[in-house]
């Protein structure tokens, strides 16, 4: 799996991007396009207390087991995929969300181009 950035080399324009957000009616899926053969993103909130990320995957693309010492909400905004957690498996579609807990093992895969926002809050 390739993981691309958006705006990866210049720290300043993000900041900017994200501040222009501010203020006004947003539609997430757009937000963050995809990409032929990876999976993109688009950090939209960082804080200390914590970040919302917006994912693109292509079809086929995921990111592969792991575990985040903090709880993740996790929702689809656009396709399918499947996600892993502690061995079980969930399909999941747009408009639904899942709680990845802290440090439990987890996984996701798209089954067709999907969008999805991350919020992680940290204690």
């Amino acid at each position: 799996m390739e993981f691309k950035q958006e705006n990866p080399d210049n720290q300043e324009k993000p900041d900017k991007r994200r501040e222009e957000l501010k203020g006004k009616v947003l539609r997430l899926k757009d937000l963050v396009n995809y990409s032929d053969g990876t999976v993109a993103s688009r950090m939209i909130i960082s804080r200390q207390a914590g970040n919302i990320t917006l994912f693109s995957f292509d079809e086929n693309e995921g990111l592969s087991e792991h575990t985040a010492p903090y709880d993740a909400v996790v929702t689809i905004l656009d396709g399918e995929c499947e996600v892993w957690i502690a061995g079980q498996t969930h399909r999941m579609k747009e408009g639904e969300t899942i709680i990845f807990p802290a440090n439990v093992a987890h996984a996701l895969s798209a089954i067709t181009k999907f969008k999805m926002s991350l919020t992680m809050i940290r204690e």
